[in-house]
């Protein structure tokens, strides 16, 4: 069983001018606390002061005042909030116990206007209400982002595993080459050997010698420096195939996205403010309505205004006979009400006729905005992915600019490498020159030993050079191998992130209709309807709706008399029954919703439609997931309820 850290100090409300009250101090121990009194005895007033003090604005003040106050001191902190009239609406001022009440609003504050409750009691698609608290788009958002760096993580591994295959032949060739560089040397020295030997038999010429050697060592050096003119040229003509190569595949990618008109986004875009500005209308008109019925339903409470009998004007200290509001309202069964818009007499079932068509009204506005918020995010959605391919668009557009201006910087080296090539091989054919009118048969020996000499030295800086891009390659192929250790560590951590956010909506979704079936069976148990065998929510996947997208759908399944069970709708349960449906889907919500941990309070009103003895049974059971249970109830069915329990009798 979920609970909350229990509260052990009281909760201390000092209220003015809110709802019916003018003036007010109400202690709340913890626990079950019952407000309990006639109608029009601002108990609703209270309740939604508890509401104003944790920071919901479904509060409103009281008909003849401008300001109202309401202060909380809980657990050694006061909160306090101030109320103005503004206008047609009310601001609000100073700090609340909770910094966002609008879970609170829908899972904790289960007045009769409730959108939990209500939305059970009428049949509506109770997924929507439970997810409403949910950053979905948030969601879906962080998945993306989490799955493009996943996978960039796998196409660096997978390219780490190509590289890694090429060490083994990597490390052969570098083998090969330590074992040519070593029978290179080996070969040089015995020419050395053999130079130095023909070169004490050779007594004379030393000027010519000499000269000779200065043109082989210049010669040598010179057709080193051509080799890597033409290794350059060979490395330049290799990046340009490859740049060519992912030209091509980026003009193929940017073949494959549309080419969007500006006029086409404009369209969308004045669509999207369309309905936020449609969205943004409702919201008030709903907005308002829910103030307006607030408003009325606590005036009718409300012990301040005049009632009419019999033509005549009656009041708690006027010609009513001594009576009391109170019972005036209690005795008479066609009582008639001043109306406080239009001040003309008015039938007590009228307003109240009213008060319910505006409900209806409420109800048509809000299914409304949920088709509209559904057009808005589809809007959005297309947006998105015409802004995500725009981008791309763009992406791939900047890097084939880049790749043609590489391709240019890149002709230019190669035009001045081959020119340089050119340069370097009319030099060397010039000392090939040189060198050959130096010989002589006196020297033709020991020349050709210096030519073969140079050969194997231009050889081995070759090979050196060879050995050392093939070194520099392995090394960095096995730190590579080392960072894919943590490279996998990275992606099983994003894995696991991964599925959290993949199963957070299924979570709550399932959370919530475990938690709903199995309070709803204990429930049923414990209040003993007849003939109602189970009510149950079904999470389904909706084929029709986008990925993910899921519904629930409420079973009630009944017995006959005989026995036989058979499925029934939400329309044919007693009122009894289907507030006690609604109620417990509220508490379905507020535990998977964790409000147990940070809302102190849950506030339960208008359950005149459940017998006593249940309501008493229900109230206990909610009993167990609130540090405190505050709730509004007619005397004869708080009589009910455990003696243990704290009464509140005079607000």
């Amino acid at each position: 069983m979920a609970t909350s850290e229990q509260l052990t100090d009281s909760a201390r409300f000092s209220v003015e001018n809110i709802g019916g009250i003018d003036d007010t101090k109400v202690d709340i121990p913890p626990g079950v606390t019952v407000l309990t009194g006639k109608n029009a005895t601002n108990r609703t007033s209270f309740l939604r002061s508890i509401m104003g003090a944790m920071g919901s604005q479904r509060v409103s003040l009281k008909g003849d005042a401008d300001t109202g106050r309401i202060e909380l001191t809980l657990d050694g902190t006061t909160y306090e909030r101030t109320l103005t009239r503004a206008g047609d609406g009310v601001s609000f001022e100073g700090d609340a116990y909770l910094d966002d009440p609008e879970v609170a609003d829908l899972f904790a504050f289960l007045l009769e206007t409730n959108d939990a409750r209500q939305a059970a009691a009428r049949g509506e698609q109770l997924r929507d209400v439970i997810m409403r608290p949910v950053d979905v788009d948030a969601i879906r958002s962080e998945i993306r982002r989490l799955e493009e760096e996943k996978g960039d993580i796998n196409d660096e591994l997978a390219r780490i595993e190509s590289d890694k295959r090429e060490l083994p032949e990597l490390e052969q060739r570098r083998t090969q080459l330590r074992e040519k560089i070593e029978e290179k040397r080996a070969e040089l020295a015995e020419l050395e050997d053999e130079i130095d030997d023909s070169s004490r038999n050779v007594e004379e010429g030393r000027k010519e010698q000499a000269e000779l050697e200065e043109k082989l060592q210049e010669l040598r050096s010179t057709r080193s420096e051509l080799e890597s003119i033409r290794r350059k040229i060979e490395r330049q003509q290799e990046s340009i195939a490859s740049l060519k190569r992912e030209r091509g595949d980026l003009e193929d990618d940017l073949e494959e996205l549309p080419e969007t008109p500006m006029g086409d986004h404009r369209d969308l875009e004045s669509e999207i403010e369309r309905l936020r500005s449609e969205r943004q209308e409702l919201n008030s008109e709903i907005n308002e309505l829910r103030s307006l019925i607030q408003y009325n339903e606590e005036r009718l409470e409300a012990e301040d205004y005049e009632l009419l009998e019999d033509g005549g004007v009656a009041t708690e200290s006027g010609d009513g006979g001594g009576e009391s509001v109170t019972d005036q309202l209690v005795a008479s069964d066609s009582e008639t009400v001043v109306c406080w818009t239009c001040g003309s007499s008015v039938e007590r079932e009228q307003i109240e006729s009213t008060i319910e068509r505006l409900k209806s009204l409420r109800t048509e506005k809000v299914e409304e905005l949920n088709g509209v918020k559904s057009r808005l995010e589809d809007r959005k959605q297309q947006q998105r992915e015409a802004t995500k391919k725009q981008r791309k668009r763009s992406e791939i557009e900047q890097k084939l600019d880049d790749i043609e201006s590489e391709l240019d910087r890149r002709d230019e080296q190669i035009d001045a490498l081959k020119e340089n090539r050119e340069s370097l091989t009319d030099e060397v054919e010039d000392l090939e020159s040189e060198v050959e009118s130096l010989e002589s048969a006196d020297f033709e020996e020991i020349l050709s030993l210096h030519k073969e000499a140079n050969q194997l030295e231009f050889e081995i800086d070759s090979l050196e050079s060879d050995l050392d891009e093939v070194t520099e390659e392995i090394e960095s192929i096995e730190a590579d191998v080392e960072r894919a250790d943590e490279l996998r560590e990275e992606r099983s951590e994003l894995v696991e992130e991964l599925t959290d956010q993949r199963t957070k909506i299924d979570q709550i979704e399932a959370e919530a209709v475990e938690s709903f079936n199995e309070h709803m069976e204990s429930i049923l148990d414990l209040l003993g309807y007849e003939n109602i065998e189970r009510i149950w929510i079904e999470r389904i996947e909706d084929a029709g709706a986008s990925e993910g997208q899921t519904r629930f759908e409420l079973h009630i399944v009944r017995t006959t008399e005989s026995g036989a069970a058979y499925e029934d709708t939400i329309a044919h349960l007693s009122e009894s029954e289907r507030e006690v449906t609604g109620l417990i889907f509220a508490l379905a919500g507020y535990l998977v919703h964790d409000l147990h941990e940070t809302v102190p309070f849950m506030l339960l009103d208008s359950l005149e439609a459940i017998d006593s003895d249940r309501i008493a049974a229900l109230v206990e059971y909610f009993a167990d997931y609130a540090d405190f249970l505050v709730v509004a109830l007619l005397p004869e069915d708080a009589q009910a309820l455990d003696d243990e329990f704290t009464r509140v009798t005079s607000i």
